[in-house]
C-alpha cells in the first residue's frame, strides 16, 4: 500500500512540476493565459498529493492504535493523558 501510494505522488508531483517548466518555458509564448491555467493547476496539484500520500490504507497502523506491546502501549496512554497510573 506504501509503495503505490509513493508511486501516485511522485508521478502528482512530477506532473505539477511538468505543468510549472512547462508554462513558462514554451507555452507562454503562445499564450499568457494557458500558462497561467497551467500554473493555477500545478498549484492544486501538491496539496491533492500530500492528501493522497498520507491518507490511511486499510491495512495500515493509525497513530493511535494499540501497537500490542503492554508495557509500549500503557506508556502512550499515560503520555497522551488516557489514564492516569497512580503508583
Amino acid at each position: 500500500m506504501y509503495a503505490r501510494r509513493r508511486r501516485i505522488y511522485f508521478l502528482l508531483m512530477g506532473g505539477c512540476l511538468f505543468l510549472f517548466v512547462s508554462a513558462w518555458s514554451f507555452v507562454r509564448l503562445l499564450s499568457v493565459e494557458a500558462a497561467v491555467a497551467m500554473c493555477v493547476v500545478a498549484m492544486v496539484i501538491p496539496p491533492v498529493a500530500a492528501m493522497i500520500a498520507n491518507r490511511r490504507g486499510p491495512d495500515d497502523r493509525w497513530w493511535d492504535d494499540p501497537s500490542g506491546d503492554p508495557q509500549s502501549d500503557e506508556w502512550w496512554d499515560e503520555l497522551d493523558g488516557k489514564r492516569r497510573h497512580d503508583k
